[in-house]
């Protein structure tokens, strides 16, 4: 149980950091879809190579891990 917990503390400090390193979304009410074409441009096609993907990619894994260590603990407990 303690393991599991300091490992909680762990992937909590890993989740608020990916998340705190981020960029904030500027463009406004176009992120909706209407007037957003991410997908077309360069940045968009290799977003998973640029630091902002990774990052993005880490908070995805992080949240999962927080999600199932979470379940976890109240399983156990």
């Amino acid at each position: 149980m303690i393991v599991l917990q300091i490992l909680m503390a762990l992937v909590s400090i890993v989740l608020i950091a990916s998340v705190i390193m981020q960029d904030g979304d500027s463009d406004g009410i176009a992120a909706l879809g209407a007037g957003s074409n991410n997908s077309e441009t360069f940045l968009g096609k290799n977003q998973t190579s640029t630091l902002q993907g990774k990052l993005a990619l880490v908070t995805k894994i992080a949240a999962g891990l927080f999600v199932v260590l979470a379940i976890v603990i109240m399983i156990i407990s």
